[in-house]
């Protein structure tokens, strides 16, 4: 039993062992019930409290301060034991309190709300939930009616239904009894209603086919749930980062243990040494900066109306190198407008014209209004009118209103007598309406093609002229024209008659024709040109017929010079048919595409290594949206499932807070970059400067407390600055990062290697002129290279501006997070020598207005090298050049 729509409607009731005029009886509803179960969709449970905690605990960052947090335990050092704790706890915490805000944020209305269905059983008709519905069940269903499970139609009267969540197809769809071809897609399956979508316009009767996950929306639900929620680009370099610096702790240590050992260091201070600075390879900032970093970036959008579901996402958006979006309700308003009218005078753009100037487009309009059921109500507590009704005879209306026809006072003068309902077979709608001087006015609307073959007489100024072959083959090339636009085109023709029960598809005079659209929402336009600006290349992947998809496409700036690819071109891939084409990675448009075919155009994209955004709004969206890098619902039009599998929501809908969040996400990534390799810069200073102490056989130029106190405390604050900074003001105006690009490259580990030996070096010698020059004793040498050590860390920060930008007014300059932080740093420092409470432990001692000069002139040193470094590796005008740093 498949397939119901391509057998006739008498085979699925005999299938299904039911009468329509009986239904099924309470027995058979019972047992179908426990055979077929609830009509309910499965949904994800929302996360647990104790799992995002736990969360919070994951990556080999964290693993490292465990370890650390022993090893401090193992030596007694009851202050790096205390201080890697805190650090461990206040990252927790942070990303803990922003996923719990976003997660709880989410968990109203996960699944589709209850409705209810007038049923047929046992011969009466009842009203019951429609979780009680089961396959067999006789469904009455109306204008207006939200189907709740997946039907075969039986009868139905001038039946239109809304499939746009689930198809992507913006106008209602005409719907019947008969049976269509087996190989119908989804949204040409005229004979069906399916669970999530509406009835518009007409009634019927109908029989359950499926219910709950055995239904299309079920089936897509089960798509959603089973796609895996791809790890982020940020989580992978994070991760591989983290590799690294085990790697780099574990060598450290034994070089360090064996350079000590062979020139004759006391062993306990060599392992202890070692201890300190394998610590001190960790960057033991790094998760609590990462996660402030993104969290700033959570806050940020959300001013934007952009809700983060998690952390990671705000900086996958920086990578994304390419968006697939739908069209209906995310690049489009979900609303049929008049676009354009052309009556025998010629084109008329409705915005600039007046009916009164304009009788034959008076005319026009006024049939529009009269063969039309939408309905205009007035609010009493507002000046603004709405509208109920099929969504293109509400279009009718609006355009009436524009062009100065009052629909109130056109409907009051031309009283309605009689209806013929819009008919397949003649693709017309006829309304018959009360004249003056005792005449019949007929309006009828429909088909361009059947109200031509319909009409003998066109108005022109006023009058009518005689519809021959020559007019009217002008008339079907400019539906024809108006079609290829993307246009869907209504004819609008009336006459006079002299009875009610003529035939009113007889003699008609053309009025002209209406081209109406889903309109593309005003500031897209400029969003996707942003993207394009970014690198980010759009796709738009849509249920929608062609015509209208490239119409949308080239109205919204989407490229439109290569090939629309169908649905039906995916489906002979998928089943092997004809091999995939490459060139299709390279397409801007993807038209008829089923939810499925969807999922696996972002699934191929992802193969081919691309960074893949999905945006949408409908439910047949909903498992592309999860399986992306990131997914991004729409918080107004969306449906509740399409939103659930998404990372971010734009909460007012407006597609150019996607060019704002990608530009967020690349500030992030550019700021957690800066920090990280701040840290590793002034970790590995640390490390050098010891190395070349045990090596020089001189005295350690900083002690293994003197390193915790740095690395916990002068480090971390400056880092957390650069961390929450600003970021790059032309993080738009270069090409996103290559997917495969991991958070240092190499040359970034060759900056953190010079920085770092230059650093070192500086240190080293201040040691030097402390010990031999200026007469120092043992401890005031080495606070010396101490504090230098510390304020040329400081000083490092503002190596991090990038290339090109000037040396006095750049983004690290002008971050007022990073003066505050120096200005901490500083009396930290001052304090570390001359409050003794802290200098004990720290083993410092006061160096005198020598020592201090000495660590002015040595730590500015690597500032002023590198800052000559910076400046002659790249000049302003190739900053845009420039690839992301």
């Amino acid at each position: 039993m498949d397939r119901p729509f391509a057998r006739p409607a008498a085979d699925i009731l005999q299938d299904l062992g039911v009468d329509l005029r009986q239904g099924l009886t309470d027995k058979d509803a019972r047992a179908r019930k426990q055979e077929f179960g609830a009509n309910q969709l499965h949904t994800q449970r929302p996360a647990r409290v104790w799992k995002i905690l736990i969360d919070q605990f994951r990556g080999v960052i964290v693993l490292l301060l465990f370890a650390a947090m022993i090893l401090a335990a193992i030596t007694n050092d009851r202050l790096e034991l205390l201080a890697i704790g805190v650090v461990i706890v206040l990252n927790a915490a942070i990303g803990f309190v922003s996923e719990l805000r976003a997660v709880r944020s989410m968990e109203a209305l996960r699944h589709l709300g209850e409705t209810y269905a007038r049923v047929r059983r046992c011969g009466q008709t009842r009203r019951v939930a429609s979780t009680e519905l089961v396959p067999g069940d006789i469904v009455i269903v109306e204008a207006g009616d939200i189907i709740s499970a997946d039907m075969r139609i039986v009868r139905s009267s001038n039946m239109l239904a809304d499939e746009s969540t689930l198809t992507g197809e913006s106008v209602p769809v005409e719907k019947g009894s008969e049976p269509v071809s087996e190989d119908a897609t989804l949204g040409d399956r005229r004979c069906m209603l399916y669970k999530g979508t509406a009835v518009t316009r007409g009634s019927g009767e109908c029989v359950v086919w499926a219910t709950g996950m055995g239904s299309e929306l079920g089936h897509i639900t089960s798509l959603m749930l089973e796609s895996d929620e791809g790890e982020t680009p940020l989580e992978r370099r994070l991760e591989t980062l983290g590799r690294r610096i085990v790697w780099l702790s574990c060598f450290i240590a034994a070089l360090v243990v064996v350079v000590g050992l062979y020139s004759g260091k006391d062993t306990a201070m060599i392992i202890k040494t070692a201890i300190a600075l394998t610590v001190a390879a960790v960057p033991e900032g790094l998760p609590i900066v990462a996660t402030l970093a993104l969290t700033r970036g959570m806050w940020r959008m959300a001013k934007r109306n952009v809700l983060i579901k998690n952390l990671d996402a705000v900086e996958t958006l920086g990578a994304t190198t390419v968006i697939f979006t739908d069209k209906t309700g995310t690049l489009t308003e979900n609303r049929m407008t008049v676009r354009r009218v052309i009556c025998g005078t010629g084109q008329t753009l409705l915005d600039k014209a007046d009916a009164d100037q304009d009788p034959d487009l008076r005319d026009l309009l006024e049939v529009g209004i009269l063969c039309n059921n939408a309905s205009l109500d007035a609010d009493d507590h507002s000046s603004e009118r709405s509208f109920s009704g099929d969504p293109m005879e509400v279009a009718l209306l609006v355009a009436g209103i524009q062009a100065g026809v009052d629909p109130d006072a056109t409907r009051a003068a031309y009283p309605k007598l009689r209806e013929h309902a819009f008919d397949s077979s003649v693709n017309m709608m006829a309304t018959l309406h009360n004249a003056p001087q005792g005449a019949v006015r007929v309006a009828v609307k429909g088909a361009p093609e059947a109200v031509l073959g319909a009409s003998s007489s066109v108005a022109v100024q006023g009058g009518c002229e005689t519809l021959d072959e020559r007019s009217r083959s002008e008339w079907i090339g400019r539906n024809v024209s108006m079609a290829q636009d993307g246009l869907r085109v209504l004819a609008i023709a009336q006459k006079t008659a002299l009875r009610a029960d003529e035939d009113p598809y007889r003699e008609l005079t053309l009025l002209g024709l209406i081209g109406l659209i889903d309109p593309p929402r005003k500031s897209v336009g400029d969003a996707i040109l942003g993207c394009q600006r970014a690198g980010v290349r759009v796709v738009m992947v849509t249920g929608d017929q062609g015509p209208t998809a490239r119409f949308i496409a080239g109205a919204v700036g989407i490229r439109t010079d290569s090939d629309i690819v169908l649905g039906q071109e995916l489906s002979r891939v998928s089943n092997g048919s004809i091999e995939p084409d490459d060139q299709w990675l390279n397409a801007s448009i993807f038209a008829r595409v089923t939810p499925a075919q969807k999922l696996e155009l972002v699934k191929r994209a992802q193969r081919n290594g691309e960074i893949v955004a999905m945006l949408g709004d409908g439910v047949n969206d909903a498992p592309a949206l999860k399986s992306a890098n990131i997914g991004v619902g729409m918080g107004k039009r969306g449906t509740d499932v399409a939103r659930e599998a998404s990372d971010m929501i734009l909460r007012d809908d407006a597609f150019d807070s996607i060019v704002v969040a990608i530009e967020q996400g690349r500030v992030i990534f550019g700021n957690i970059r800066t920090f990280i390799r701040y840290l590793l810069s002034c970790n590995l200073s640390e490390i050098l400067v010891v190395l070349l102490g045990v090596a020089a056989q001189t005295p350690l130029p900083v002690l293994p407390l003197q390193i915790l106190f740095l690395n916990l405390v002068t480090d971390v604050f400056p880092a957390m600055a650069l961390g929450i900074g600003e970021g790059d003001p032309h993080a738009m105006d270069r090409p996103p990062r290559r997917p495969d690009e991991p958070v240092l490259t190499r040359r970034h580990w060759i900056g953190i290697a010079a920085s770092g030996f230059l650093i070192a070096v500086t240190v080293f010698l201040s040691l030097l002129i402390s010990l031999h020059l200026l007469n120092l004793d043992q401890p005031q040498s080495v606070t010396v290279s101490f504090l230098t050590l510390a304020f040329a860390q400081l000083w490092h920060a503002f190596n991090m501006r990038q290339p090109g930008s000037g040396i006095w007014k750049n983004q690290i300059t002008t971050n007022r997070y990073l003066w505050m932080a120096i200005a901490l740093c500083t009396l930290l420092l001052i304090a570390a020598v001359h409050v003794p409470w802290m200098a004990q432990p720290l083993q410092t001692g006061n160096p005198g207005w020598r020592g201090w000069a000495v660590v002015g002139i040595m730590s500015l040193i690597p500032l002023v090298v590198l800052q000559i470094c910076i400046s002659l590796r790249s000049v302003p005008r190739r900053a845009k050049q420039s690839g992301p740093v």
